[in-house]
């Protein structure tokens, strides 16, 4: 069909808000081949705003606080501060507010109900248009549209990798005395925070020339990453569920060997491009984050 009926579209703007809008605490688990990791995500909505917390139940301690936008990671014993951050969409929140991109790179249907964490799920199947994305199968709470399971799909249906609520509560009484925690910290840095270097949204002269159809820039900046002496390139794309980060910077010695490396469905790509190393990272399959590197050049300011 050329596109979702007007029901379907009504049910994914309900999928897309209820992830922000919902609040709610349960355990999932992320699983790719032999691999599970197992977290704990709770979600508060309120008049002062969004907050989340996911806490890693396995290994040593990982943590990541977002309260409004200020975003707090732990590790083992240490805190960060994450400035300047762009998330991409995570779980439960994947779907984004704008739907138009969906409609223009998946074929969307309706699939079997079927029941998530002891909650009735509804079920929608994103089937990409070429090979170059991967497909999703979601479900959904019927009720409250908060999304349950997904499946990231190759093209011959095959799971790539999926995150599903196993234990979940929706509404009700959620504790959130984190909350006050991370706004005390928040303010504590203050002055501190305004004065660390601030990346720049400008144009970096460099181009690509063959990102997939339906793929739109969502930011270029040059930005302080980490240990790296100098600012890095950084672009990002998106076809309204995958996402495709392009990073740029000059070659060093330390720099780890060029290649293709895979962790469920993200691909991380490197290659050296007049003596700069290109890294691309997305939600894709391989040919595509390789395809993406190879028709990266430099045009000039």
């Amino acid at each position: 069909m050329a596109g979702p009926l007007q029901d379907d579209l009504n049910w994914l703007k309900t999928m897309a808000f209820a992830a922000h809008q919902t609040d709610y605490s349960g355990t999932f688990v992320y699983q790719y081949g032999n691999h599970v990791e197992t977290s704990r995500f709770t979600h508060i909505a309120d008049r002062d705003g969004e907050h989340s917390r996911v806490e890693g139940l396995d290994g040593a301690r990982r943590e990541i606080i977002n309260s409004n936008g200020h975003v707090w990671c732990y590790l083992g014993d240490d805190r960060l501060k994450l400035e300047g951050r762009q998330e991409r969409n995570s779980f439960p929140a994947l779907l984004p507010q704008q739907l138009s991109l969906l409609n223009e790179n998946y074929r969307i249907r309706q699939s079997a109900e079927g029941r998530v964490a002891g909650f009735p799920a509804h079920a929608v199947v994103f089937q990409p248009k070429d090979n170059l994305r991967y497909g999703r199968r979601m479900w959904a709470h019927v009720d409250s549209g908060l999304l349950l399971k997904t499946e990231v799909l190759d093209e011959r249906g095959n799971v790539v990798e999926q995150y599903a609520f196993t234990q979940l509560t929706i509404g009700g009484n959620i504790d959130r005395s984190w909350i006050a925690s991370v706004k005390q910290a928040s303010e504590a840095l203050g002055a501190r925070s305004n004065s660390a270097k601030a990346d720049k949204s400008i144009p970096s002269g460099w181009q690509v020339d063959m990102m997939p159809p339906g793929f739109r820039k969502i930011m270029e900046m040059r930005r302080h990453m980490g240990n790296k002496k100098m600012p890095v390139i950084h672009m990002v794309f998106s076809d309204g569920l995958a996402g495709i980060s392009i990073f740029i910077e000059p070659e060093s010695d330390d720099d780890d060997h060029p290649g293709l490396s895979s962790r469920g469905a993200l691909q991380v790509y490197s290659k050296v491009i007049t003596d700069h190393l290109v890294t691309v990272v997305g939600e894709v399959p391989p040919r595509t984050v390789m395809q993406v590197a190879d028709s990266v050049r430099y045009s000039g300011p």
